[in-house]
């Protein structure tokens, strides 16, 4: 069984901004899996189904992000998976371009507080984390503001598109392996080449 745990801010406020991006992808392999998120428990919203062949529970943090740890610990020990493997968490990223997806086995939090909160709560930083871009943030914003606002409309697709993208790789995960999406997901976001 895996646990998909996509990072957000639970108010309908924060709909549609940078930092609800984990949200997002949740929503996105619900939709496609036919999984519905009703379920209140661990702190959390979430959804049981099966994604790509595999049993996995889907996880909306109610938290707030800087508290996420509290929810996905609670999830770990109820359904006694391994975190090491079968915890798969998606989260915003400012230092990747938006629209960009990087998939990683283990490693820092990068400054993001909810993944260093999960880092706290798990002790540890060996689980799956599919890391969503959403771009820099501008000169002299405040990058609480920056991560806190809403997308400009031509961002939005973008950012859709993404999450429809990132909830392939997850599936790429479940079924062949990190190192398989990591391999097929994680160059560089490309424009579209222009043909003659």
């Amino acid at each position: 069984m895996y646990i998909i745990v996509g990072l957000g801010n639970p108010d309908r406020k924060y709909l549609n901004t940078r930092h609800n991006i984990g949200f997002d992808v949740i929503d996105a392999i619900a939709e496609k899996n036919d999984i519905v998120l009703g379920e209140k428990k661990h702190k959390a919203v979430i959804g049981k189904g099966i994604v790509a062949g595999q049993k996995a529970v889907l996880v909306k943090p109610l938290t707030y992000m800087n508290l996420s740890g509290e929810s996905v610990r609670s999830v770990i020990d109820f359904y006694k998976v391994d975190e090491k493997s079968e915890l798969i968490v998606i989260s915003d990223d400012i230092n990747l371009d938006m629209g960009q997806i990087r998939i990683r086995k283990r490693g820092s939090d990068g400054g993001h507080n909810g993944l260093k909160n999960i880092i706290l709560h798990l002790g540890h930083d060996e689980f799956i984390r599919v890391r969503m871009g959403v771009g820099e943030k501008p000169p002299k914003m405040d990058l609480a503001d920056y991560v806190l606002c809403h997308y400009f409309e031509e961002e939005r697709e973008i950012m859709n598109e993404s999450a429809r993208t990132a909830a392939l790789a997850i599936e790429m995960i479940l079924v062949k392996g990190p190192d398989a999406a990591m391999n097929e997901y994680n160059a560089r976001r490309h424009p579209p080449q222009e043909t003659t």
